[in-house]
């Protein structure tokens, strides 16, 4: 029975992470698929700088949205049926939803980078390292107008911060195992916007794309 219920919630997350809200405001605005832009991903960025910045809020909220709902929709699916795994449903459900965000099976498995995704998710399980990684990332992207570089910081100040919290306050060993997971897939995601960082090439915060 456990197991369905993790299989289950692993498939629900997926699904729901792997909706292409990007994908949807480039087509339903501009009329294009905003992966063929910018850097080629269907994130809240790469739609801001596409389409447009109302686009790119709306973008934003959905994905985050995602991984939020995910998590408390895992929460009230164990919390009921087994109180004990609660917190492994949680990272089960969120992890499948940041995997499905970066690789939506409705789109060709060409997604987004995985931080909305992964932000929502991470302020349901744990408000407080939820704001400790914005506040990293906020800081990295004002000091150097890198939207990339501030969440490449973040992933690694998740891992950092719940390893802390499960050492120094008892947190549950799932949500180690779900920066663990998480973090990684994030940092993967961005690795073009790592290799434009090391080149100087990579566009900075405000910078518009051209679009044909």
């Amino acid at each position: 029975m456990i197991a369905l219920q993790f299989l289950g919630m692993v498939v629900i997350g997926y699904l729901i992470g792997a909706i292409p809200t990007g994908v949807i405001a480039g087509k339903l605005t501009r009329g294009i698929d905003v992966r063929e832009h910018g850097s080629g991903s269907m994130g809240m960025t790469n739609v801001m700088r596409t389409v447009g910045a109302k686009a790119g809020l709306i973008v934003l909220v959905v994905d985050v949205l995602k991984g939020a709902g995910v998590v408390a929709l895992a929460w009230a699916v164990f919390y009921s049926a087994n109180h004990g795994m609660v917190h492994w449903g949680q990272m089960a459900g969120g992890t499948a939803a940041v995997i499905g965000h970066s690789w939506p099976v409705y789109v060709g498995f060409r997604g987004g980078k995985g931080i909305a995704t992964a932000a929502g998710a991470i302020m349901v399980l744990s408000w407080q390292v939820g704001l400790i990684c914005f506040a990293v990332f906020l800081l990295m992207v004002l000091a150097f107008r890198y939207i990339s570089l501030g969440s490449i910081v973040a992933a690694i100040a998740l891992v950092v911060c719940m390893v802390v919290f499960f050492i120094c306050y008892s947190g549950p060993a799932a949500y180690v195992a779900f920066s663990m997971v998480v973090a990684p897939v994030v940092i993967f995601r961005h690795r073009g916007n790592m290799k434009r960082l090391l080149a100087g090439t990579e566009s900075k915060i405000g910078q518009k794309v051209k679009v044909k």
